[in-house]
């Protein structure tokens, strides 16, 4: 058994798709396949059942899944332990939510700071990126109104305020029942609070239109396809130049929190602790605001 294999399996079953996996890893979706099936052959034991949305563990492959995930992290912490000398020089795998427009100030400081270091950075949405670092899949991230959880460390960086964003100059809540939603996937906080919101109002929840993007949302909304929930900061450009119009929600459903999240029990690198530590510093001088 080789650890590179149980990388693959980690990651198949985390994506629940060997095409995916394969994607993440680089790899061709064959190499994947004749890793897994080497796997199940060694255990004698079937660890995946393909089906036509992707892949599900066997009741083997979970409890392969948890040996994996002790037997990985111990690795990982071998390799931190022998190259922690001097300066950092290890790599990072961070994860984000579309809407974070300083991270690039934080990732220039740092690595104008450790320059040998490397940064790797995945989008995606608040829920997904809390179950990586639960899974040690990432090393930290940065997400919005993230509740607090036993496992998880939390610096929360600043608070700020969600805005409706129409291309139209009058909005109300019997004109939103008839317009698209403009949203991320499931799992984003923006979309838990817009939903919430509508809820609350007793309007019926719409159409609901999936972006990849706050770009092409942000596109959308202005050539009419819908209303979007996102961060004032972030659209403050468009709203100025009268691109977009804006309107305010109550406080319970537009103040959220940015924060970044790291798993609490994990052994930090030299590496993770100065990023820790250049987060911390730009929260102290207020350069998330």
């Amino acid at each position: 058994m080789e650890i590179k294999d149980l990388r693959i399996f980690r990651s198949v079953a985390s994506e629940g798709s060997i095409s995916r996996a394969a994607v993440r890893l680089s790899y061709v979706q064959s190499y994947i396949t004749t890793r897994i099936k080497a796997l199940e052959t060694e255990l004698d034991t079937k660890l995946l059942l393909r089906h036509s949305r992707g892949t599900t563990l066997t009741s083997g492959g979970v409890k392969l899944l948890e040996y994996t995930d002790q037997i990985l992290n111990l690795v990982d912490d071998v390799f931190m332990e022998f190259n922690e000398r001097g300066s950092p020089r290890g790599s990072l795998d961070i994860g984000t939510v579309e809407t974070i427009t300083r991270l690039p100030d934080i990732l220039s400081a740092y690595q104008m700071q450790f320059p040998e270091t490397s940064l790797s950075v995945d989008t995606d949405v608040t829920r997904n990126v809390i179950e990586q670092v639960l899974r040690r899949e990432i090393d930290c991230g940065f997400v919005t109104d993230f509740n607090a959880h036993p496992e998880i460390n939390k610096i929360e960086l600043l608070r700020e305020n969600l805005v409706l964003i129409s291309n139209q100059p009058s909005v109300t809540v019997d004109t939103l029942m008839h317009q698209p939603m403009l949203v991320f996937k499931q799992g984003c906080s923006y979309r838990a609070n817009l939903e919430k919101w509508l809820n609350d109002e007793g309007a019926a929840i719409g159409k609901m239109k999936e972006f990849g993007t706050l770009e092409t949302i942000i596109g959308s909304v202005k050539s009419g396809l819908g209303v979007s929930l996102v961060p004032r900061p972030a659209v403050r450009h468009y709203i100025e130049a009268g691109e977009i119009f804006s309107y305010d929600l109550p406080e319970k459903y537009s103040n959220i929190s940015t924060d970044f999240i790291w798993f609490k029990n994990a052994r930090l690198s030299h590496t993770m602790d100065q990023f820790i530590q250049t987060v911390g510093e730009f929260k102290s001088t207020s350069s998330f605001v």
